[in-house]
């Protein structure tokens, strides 16, 4: 993480970092958020393709971060992608706006440094891919507490609160959650067997062949993350991506696995041990990260522009939409919001009040009505 700092400091033209912090019940989090945009900024006039990158959302996984780290030095041209012609990726950036999460749960990374290289879970022992909303705390048959805690409540966790609240603000047309432990290249869903109907799985489908083709020499899974993987997860990142943020490429990969390590080296089952594998694997991902970014706006086509229209603040809660307003202003005018952030929390409890008391006085104009009715004397007809 400090080497991203000096990288970043480095490269101010084309890279800046923000650090996040939340925290409740005596448990914080900080994540660091490096946000890549060259030349000139996004917006309504010079729309860019938005990719939100999320690697280290599980402790052990270490080489998911190193891979962060390679593809911010090939962004910074510290390092350089072999094959890739110079004028064709700068072509191809100028694009794009890239928001890279170089280490989610930094917190479980600590543990992991500390000795228990089988940690995945976060500081309070809550898997970060299983405190998110979408069908959550289900639990299967095979349900492990211990690998698979989806804490007290849907975002109980500062880091899933970050995450959400910077998918939200952002708006990506892209998100890839990184994970180790076998190769893999899964869309939606996890927490059923089924994908996407129509367009959006043709198009999903499509991306990942041709990675899988290009980078992967066919040998990754490729499908739903529930209908490949062998079970079903529920409360994971990219489900809530793609069905409450309304990304229109939502993925989750897997970028490396050891089949033949011993259940208990789990250095070795998640991470790459030789000079040789960890240099292929670097290589190999973040070429396949390259040609995502290359061919991310032909696959999108015609959804790339609705969903630089699409109204959040009717596809997410009230809470969740201003919480994401608010990290985007406090990432821009720092200390001032703090103000605007209590006036928020004002305008937050009113909006429930408002809604409690307008149900309210509409149950009890319809029992006035009711009882009107009811009351009223019946009259025989008269006869003219």
């Amino acid at each position: 993480m400090d080497e991203i700092k000096e990288m970043v400091h480095r490269h101010s033209d084309r890279l800046s970092m923000e650090k996040v912090k939340a925290g409740n019940k005596g448990y914080s989090a900080e994540i660091a958020v490096v946000t890549y945009c060259k030349g000139k900024k996004d917006s309504a006039e010079n729309p860019k393709l938005r990719i939100l990158l999320s690697f280290g959302q599980h402790g052990r996984e270490l080489i998911t971060s190193e891979l962060a780290f390679r593809i911010m030095s090939i962004l910074s041209e510290e390092k350089h992608l072999p094959g890739m012609d110079e004028a064709s990726l700068n072509s191809i950036l100028d694009k794009v706006v890239i928001k890279v999460v170089p280490m989610e749960n930094i917190n479980g990374r600590k543990l992991v440094e500390g000795g228990d290289l089988c940690e995945r879970r976060n500081g309070r022992g809550v898997d970060l891919n299983r405190n998110w909303s979408v069908d959550w705390g289900k639990k299967e048959k095979d349900y492990d507490p211990y690998e698979e805690n989806p804490g007290i409540a849907p975002f109980s966790e500062p880091e899933s609160q970050i995450m959400r609240k910077l998918a939200v603000s952002f708006e990506p047309h892209i998100w890839v959650n990184v994970h180790s432990g076998m190769e893999a290249l899964f869309m939606p869903y996890d927490h059923k067997n089924t994908t996407p109907d129509g367009l959006p799985l043709q198009q999903m489908k499509s991306l990942l062949e041709e990675v899988n083709q290009l980078h992967c020499q066919k040998r990754c899974m490729i499908g739903s993350g529930g209908g490949s993987v062998g079970y079903f997860a529920h409360g994971t990142a990219t489900d809530f991506m793609y069905d409450v943020v309304r990304v229109p490429m939502a993925f989750t990969f897997e970028i490396y696995g050891d089949v033949t390590a011993p259940s208990s080296d789990c250095f070795k089952m998640f991470n790459p041990t030789d000079l040789a594998s960890y240099n292929s694997v670097l290589d190999d991902w973040s070429a396949a990260f390259f040609t995502i970014f290359k061919l991310g706006p032909h696959q999108l086509g015609e959804i790339q522009s609705k969903a630089s229209v699409v109204k959040l603040d009717k596809l997410v809660s009230i809470d969740e939409y201003l919480d994401g307003y608010l990290m985007e202003r406090r990432n821009r005018y720092g200390k001032k919001i703090e103000v605007l952030e209590l006036g928020m929390q004002e305008i937050r409890a009113y909006y429930r009040l408002f809604l409690l008391s307008s149900v309210l006085l509409l149950c009890m104009f319809c029992s006035r009505i009711s009882k009107t009715k009811c009351s009223r004397p019946i009259v025989s007809a008269i006869s003219l």
